[in-house]
């Protein structure tokens, strides 16, 4: 390679070829040798790369030479360099403004720019097998960082999500570091191809950012990817081998940084940063719990469009039964889990949304990881209601809490104790791998279990069926969606008719917020708008409230840098009803989701500057319940803490905390488009006031409950089975209202679904 990297800028002189002799930029001529000749200087300007086409890419460059007494004594201190091929390619990614670098095998040309740019009359050609190139990294202290500068760093991985897919073409991860400076600075990555993210396997791990830009964003400096960026990770345990993770053909890396790496190791043991188990075996595994589990993929498949079906082992017997899910027999991918199976040590995972990407390049009898995975606890179909649950596992969509997947390398250092379990395993079964008839009925006659979007048209040894059915009092005959169209509304017609298509394709944003006074409509904001709400009050309050009414119990906490504060009303401290209403201050959404969990209702607020308490953004729910998240109108609320009236209150719910905060409620509600058609036409119809009944469900206890997501997206994957054909596709018999809306001065026809339910075997 024509780019040679050093660590140190000693290193330039002693690491370099011997046979090399420094020349001084000023001393140069265009009657000098340039063979074995070596010039030393600190970039000061840097260009693009550039086409031409007689060399095909170019790029310039000025270096200054390094001694200050030269630079003062002549004004020929700083010198052009022309960089041609794939030498400027490789100068662009390798080599940032500021660096030190050793150039040799150069030319020497006159310089047609002198005269304009008052530098050295010669200039520098780097071309040909010759040409090279000896960089010196320098690398900043978190705490030292400055906006809009292009830096290399160090850092010990305290918080990372895996790469999900942004609305363009690349992969975005996020991580945050720390180092001995104790600065903590967050980094945001992209790239188009996931090989090239950073591979992180657990917090505390090491990591190495080369040509990333520091800036503040939001109050905090960040750290941002840039052209030619780089990155290579390393294991966070103190005396496992220091061996750089990357998909980088090349890199620099030497006992310097092998020294770097192993001091922040001491580090960051010295600050409890690394756990000592970072996964839970699924010996450990309890219901409803989330984890992270280390294991090995032994099959998977394909479900529909939006599951895709994991089974891993990771050699421990999970103290629950576990679930075993059906898949097709030709959708199956991978070794029989019989064995596994029989000892209560298949976990079957279903994967669903923006983890599905990973999960399609999954091959068996890889190691993976899995974040923020959730125990499902579940009763085995065609069971009573009285039979222990199982469990099943579920990786869902989204990045909160760092949720995600990736595949390990086998010879990584944290798989060697996983890898000897299961090695024992598979000598035992081995030794058990006699099959007799008995055992062969056992399997034949055993009935699948079945679980998630799974058609009685694609499997038909399964027994599921759901159709939906009118469930209204009206006499009328069934007419054609043609006949609907021309129907002069209002008027409610029955209709026989298949989903063509719906909308949302991604059922969870089929959930909406519905304000019952202005009638506005809105999307539920995602865990990150809300966590950024939070974060703007942390930083934009900081001195506890101050409200007569109130009784307020203040925490200092030098871990995290700021005050928890907590504040109870005087009212419902006398009436011993106090800790039915909490209001917290200086508190995280993470905090406030783990608060919550044993809490009723928690009111996050934060100060003005008067030291007044008021609600947060009402972008953010104003109120956490249990897993229950509430939200106000923007538009009617009138908040005020002026004098709450807190008092004659038996039982506090949202309603009551609404109305003593003066918040107009917000609804949850479920809405979605179908494109129905028959022999006759096709007809766009809403699903919105009698979804719950449609589907079955409450709209406010969908909104934290996974099994009523996964009832709806079930009942959908029914009616709509993925893959497949209108004439595979169920009739449905459907209850139909025909009524106008004004809009813009202009009356428009709608179409709405109501007094229809679906029945059946979910």
């Amino acid at each position: 390679m024509p780019v040679h990297t050093v660590k140190d800028v000693n290193d330039l002189d002693t690491k370099v070829p011997p046979h090399l002799q420094h020349v001084s930029i000023s001393n140069l001529k265009l009657t000098s040798d340039c063979l074995h000749r070596s010039v030393k200087g600190k970039v000061v300007q840097k260009g693009p790369v550039v086409s031409c086409r007689q060399r095909e890419y170019l790029l310039k460059a000025v270096i200054q030479g390094e001694d200050p007494q030269q630079r003062s004594a002549s004004q020929h201190a700083s010198i052009n360099v022309i960089f041609f091929g794939t030498l400027a390619k490789d100068f662009s990614q390798s080599v940032s403004q500021g660096d030190i670098i050793l150039l040799a095998g150069f030319t020497i040309s006159k310089s047609p720019s002198e005269q304009t740019d008052k530098l050295h009359p010669c200039h520098l050609e780097m071309s040909g097998p010759d040409a090279c190139v000896h960089p010196k990294y320098t690398y900043i202290p978190l705490s030292e960082l400055k906006p809009r500068s292009i830096v290399n760093v160090y850092g010990v991985v305290t918080f990372f999500k895996q790469p999900f897919p942004t609305k363009g073409t690349d992969y975005c991860s996020t991580l945050k570091i720390t180092d001995q400076s104790n600065a903590k600075v967050g980094c945001t990555i992209f790239s188009e191809k996931l090989e090239d993210h950073p591979k992180i396997f657990r917090v505390g791990d090491i990591i190495r950012l080369h040509r990333v830009k520091a800036q503040m964003f939001n109050g905090s400096m960040t750290l941002l990817t840039t052209l030619g960026w780089s990155t290579i990770t390393f294991d966070g345990m103190i005396d496992s081998p220091v061996e750089p993770r990357t998909s980088s053909r090349t890199f620099h890396f030497d006992e310097a940084d092998k020294h770097t790496v192993e001091a922040l190791r001491q580090w960051a043991a010295s600050q409890s940063l690394l756990t000592s188990e970072s996964t839970v075996p699924l010996s450990s595994v309890q219901p409803k719990m989330y984890f992270d589990l280390t294991c090995q993929l032994l099959s998977k498949a394909c479900m529909d469009s939006r599951c895709i079906l994991l089974k891993v082992w990771d050699g421990t017997e999970c103290g629950h039964s576990l679930l075993n899910v059906a898949a097709a027999p030709d959708a199956l991918e991978g070794e029989s889990t019989c064995f596994q199976d029989q000892q209560n040590m298949t976990a079957n995972i279903l994967v669903y949304d923006n983890h599905l990407e990973v999960a399609r390049m999954l091959q068996p009898g890889m190691f993976l990881r899995l974040y923020n995975l959730h125990a499902v606890p579940q009763t085995p179909p065609g069971q009573p209601p009285d039979v222990p649950q199982h469990l099943v596992f579920h990786l869902h969509g989204g990045t909160s809490y760092g949720r995600g997947l990736r595949s390990i390398p086998s010879d990584s250092p944290d798989l060697q104790s996983l890898k000897r379990v299961l090695e024992s395993h598979a000598e035992k079964q081995a030794a058990e791998a006699e099959v007799n008839d008995g055992t062969l009925l056992d399997v034949w006659y055993t009935p699948p279990e079945t679980v998630g979007p799974i058609s009685n048209m694609k499997y038909p040894f399964t027994s599921l069926c759901v159709y939906p059915v009118q469930t209204c009092d009206h006499s009328l005959q069934q007419v054609s969606l043609a006949h609907v169209k021309t129907s002069i509304p209002p008027v409610v017609c029955h209709v026989q008719a298949r989903v063509k298509s719906y909308q949302p394709q991604k059922l969870y944003q089929c959930l909406k917020l519905f304000c019952p006074q202005c009638k506005t409509v809105k999307d539920v904001p995602d865990d990150e708008s809300i966590a950024q709400v939070f974060e703007e009050a942390l930083r934009s309050s900081n001195q506890p409230c101050s409200e007569h009414w109130a009784v307020t119990s203040s925490a200092d906490s030098h871990q995290l840098d700021r005050t928890v504060t907590m504040h109870m009303s005087c009212d419902m401290v006398l009436d011993n009803t106090h800790l039915q209403m909490i209001f917290l201050q200086g508190v995280t959404l993470d905090e406030m989701c783990i608060i919550s969990g044993s809490h009723k209702n928690l009111v996050p607020v934060c100060s003005g500057e008067d030291r007044r308490m008021r609600l947060l953004d009402l972008s953010a729910p104003f109120l956490f319940c249990g897993d229950k998240r509430y939200y106000g109108c923007e538009h009617c609320s009138q908040s005020s803490f002026v004098d709450p009236v807190v008092s004659g209150v038996d039982v506090w719910d949202e309603q009551n905390v609404a109305k003593a905060l003066g918040v107009q409620l917000m609804q949850y509600m479920l809405l979605l488009q179908f494109e129905l058609e028959d022999e006759t036409g096709t007809l766009d119809a809403l699903l919105w006031e009698d979804a719950e009944r449609f589907f079955n469900v409450s709209s406010a206890e969908t909104s934290a409950n996974q099994e009523l997501q996964d009832r709806v997206q079930n009942i959908m994957d029914r009616i709509h089975p993925s893959g497949s054909s209108m004439a595979e596709r169920p009739w449905l018999a459907l209850c139909l209202s025909v009524y106008t809306v004004e809009e813009n001065g202009r009356t428009q026809v709608c179409y709405q679904i109501t007094n229809t339910e679906t029945r059946g075997n979910l």
